[in-house]
């Protein structure tokens, strides 16, 4: 088996307000994806973000999200294929200039909260962002919610892709995550959370918030970094792994 990649959402600071557990997720991920400064993070975080992952030998990817500060990217927008596709760009090209100028490498990119959602299932706008990986630097590997269209879309292109499976997520039957809104959202049991990875990589299947089992791939998994228990949490998990 191909070892699997644990990945997590950080650099979502912003000005004098912190968020997550940066610094200690750090020590435990293989990539991070770090906030561009639409749906959190500032320039001065995103530098600082940047050159504590690289310290760490931890792969650094964009993580590009709706121009929503106060929804923090949660909320959906009524963009356009083209509107995607430029803010996209425009991310991307912030993030990859912090990790240029420490003399490293851009990974990959990873999109946040409703842009990933929304492109999960809808072609046009998954293309679009798709495109915007491409046309930066065509060696980018785009990360994105395992059997969505984004995956599809990338393939076409010719990016490489990792299938993303989350930890601490629900399920539904057509694969996608259940909406935040929705009781059961979250799994908030750290041996439920635990048993569903285990599930996810050694059967290649999860169980939805119904009860059915549906077919998953695995390549990466995401632990978000702003729990109180977040770092435990990305423990065990390691550790299981």
């Amino acid at each position: 088996m191909a070892k699997i990649d644990l990945n997590s959402d950080i650099g979502e600071s912003f000005g004098a307000y912190t968020m997550g557990l940066d610094a200690e997720i750090l020590k435990i991920v293989d990539s991070a994806n770090i906030a561009c400064g639409f749906h959190a993070g500032d320039p001065i975080v995103m530098q600082k973000t940047v050159k504590e992952a690289l310290k760490n030998n931890v792969k650094v990817g964009a993580h590009p999200g709706f121009p929503d500060l106060v929804g923090f990217g949660r909320r959906n927008m009524a963009a356009s294929a083209e509107e995607i596709y430029a803010m996209t760009l425009y991310q991307i090209g912030a993030l990859d200039a912090f990790v240029r100028a420490q003399g490293a490498k851009l990974n990959h990119v990873k999109p946040h909260g409703a842009l990933y959602n929304i492109a999960a299932s809808d072609e046009k706008l998954a293309s679009a962002i798709c495109r915007a990986v491409y046309d930066l630097n065509p060696t980018l590997i785009l990360y994105a919610l395992s059997g969505s269209k984004m995956i599809a879309e990338a393939e076409k292109l010719g990016l490489k892709t990792a299938s993303e499976v989350f930890a601490d997520r629900t399920y539904q039957k057509d694969g996608s995550l259940t909406p935040r809104r929705m009781p059961g959202a979250m799994i908030v049991d750290e041996e439920e959370s635990i048993k569903q990875v285990l599930q996810m990589i050694k059967e290649g299947t999860v169980k939805t918030l119904q009860g059915d089992i549906v077919p998953i791939k695995v390549d990466t998994i995401c632990v978000h970094g702003d729990g109180i228990k977040a770092v435990e949490f990305a423990k065990r998990i390691k550790e299981n792994l």
